[in-house]
């Protein structure tokens, strides 16, 4: 039997077939690599296998016991699958199927943005192939999000099965006849109104859908996550009190998607649906208002135009108009001066959103903090603390 072991995880590699005939072969031969290595967490790689028999399966649940955590079967085939799946195995063993190979070579990119770029496979399906830095659960939970969200009625696309595109992961999705909000608003700008009104319906659409409890993290339990990520940068007592501005952000059970701009919206058949969808979290609405504001009103206004321009797929000016419009419907505040106050109010809950930001774990977001806290933090967040813990109640 082929074996690895690599970060004190011992992979044992199954080939062909596991049944009756070789059952105890097998198992003795397994339990003499598991001895040779105590300590060792285990994992199973099943890419060779063609079939396993109720006989080696009782191997397996031997081996389970032996195990530290649930035991991992990796590359499993479709055919192996079904049969895990059959004999409620796929719920004693944390069975993964193998990842089918796609290519995008040729394919028309019609999306990207921080976490990775947007391809249509064909008529009926595109991929969204995520960054190598991305990791298997992250997308899992990307996917997950997205069959939830569709499940409790929220305009979102159906998710297929999760591949790897050469050296990177990806997750299929069901899409025809579609494109980004954003390519829509620039190809087509006299129908800018139209599109709006379109935007702001599919954000009141999530802020009023209400989910069961534990469908999608808490904003508040992410920001607190976040909050100890900011220790190398940040006194004991700076933490607190982001915790406790953090204890005053309201309860709520409605959606927040956290990254809503036009890049990150399929338009199809006429009506929006959403696609990236990992950072999707319930919370009050200003919280997914402060997200909009950051990418449509201060990006494109600042030195992160460039950037923002490719993510949404609009010219900054553009993007400018298309946010101004977007707020103006959403709120209802028509004049200039009391859209610039109202602006002000959400540029100082952005910076709080940007200390939180420095936490997420990001190559970038890591690379700033230190400036970041001392900007933003401590220029911005700490002096207006009181306000900041009210704009978060009022608005």
């Amino acid at each position: 039997m082929k074996t690895r072991l690599e970060n004190n995880t011992l992979t044992l590699f199954l080939e062909d077939r596991v049944d009756s005939n070789n059952a105890s072969a097998v198992e003795a031969e397994i339990f003499e690599a598991v001895n040779a290595h105590p300590g060792a967490a285990i994992a199973i790689d099943a890419g060779n296998l063609e079939y396993i028999s109720s006989a080696g399966l009782r191997v397996l649940m031997k081996l389970r016991k032996l195990a530290k955590k649930a035991l991992p079967v990796e590359n499993v085939s479709a055919e192996v699958y079904d049969i895990f799946e059959v004999t409620g195995f796929t719920e004693l063993l944390d069975v993964k199927k193998r990842l089918r190979q796609v290519s995008v070579e040729g394919c028309e990119l019609i999306g990207q943005g921080g976490n990775g770029s947007v391809y249509r496979l064909d008529e009926d399906t595109i991929v969204k192939v995520y960054k190598p830095w991305m990791k298997m659960e992250e997308i899992q939970r990307e996917r997950d999000f997205a069959r939830t969200a569709f499940v409790n009625g929220v305009p979102s696309v159906i998710a297929y099965d999760v591949v790897r595109v050469g050296d990177c992961l990806g997750v299929v999705f069901e899409m025809l006849k579609s494109d980004t909000l954003g390519h829509a608003m620039r190809d087509h700008p006299e129908r800018m109104d139209e599109y709006v009104d379109k935007y702001v319906a599919l954000a009141r659409a999530l802020h009023t859908t209400h989910v069961p409890a534990g469908s999608f993290d808490r904003i508040q339990d992410v920001f607190r996550r976040r909050v100890e990520k900011l220790e190398p940068w940040c006194s004991r007592e700076e933490l607190d009190l982001l915790n406790s501005i953090i204890d005053d952000i309201p309860e709520a059970d409605t959606l927040t998607h956290n990254d809503l701009h036009p890049g990150n919206i399929m338009l199809q058949d006429g009506e929006l649906v959403l696609i990236d969808m990992p950072e999707v979290t319930t919370g009050p609405p200003v919280c997914d208002l402060v997200s909009i504001y950051r990418d449509m009103i201060s990006a494109p206004a600042g030195n992160q135009a460039q950037h923002i321009e490719r993510s949404v797929g609009m010219p900054k000016e553009m993007i400018l108009d298309a946010g101004s419009r977007f707020f103006m419907e959403y709120t209802g505040i028509r004049e200039p001066e009391a859209l610039k106050a109202y602006f002000a109010k959400l540029g100082l809950l952005y910076a709080f959103n940007v200390v939180m930001i420095c936490g997420s774990g990001s190559e970038t977001a890591t690379r700033m903090a230190p400036m970041l806290m001392d900007k933003l933090l401590r220029g911005v967040v700490i002096p207006n603390e009181q306000a900041v813990r009210a704009l978060f109640k009022m608005m």
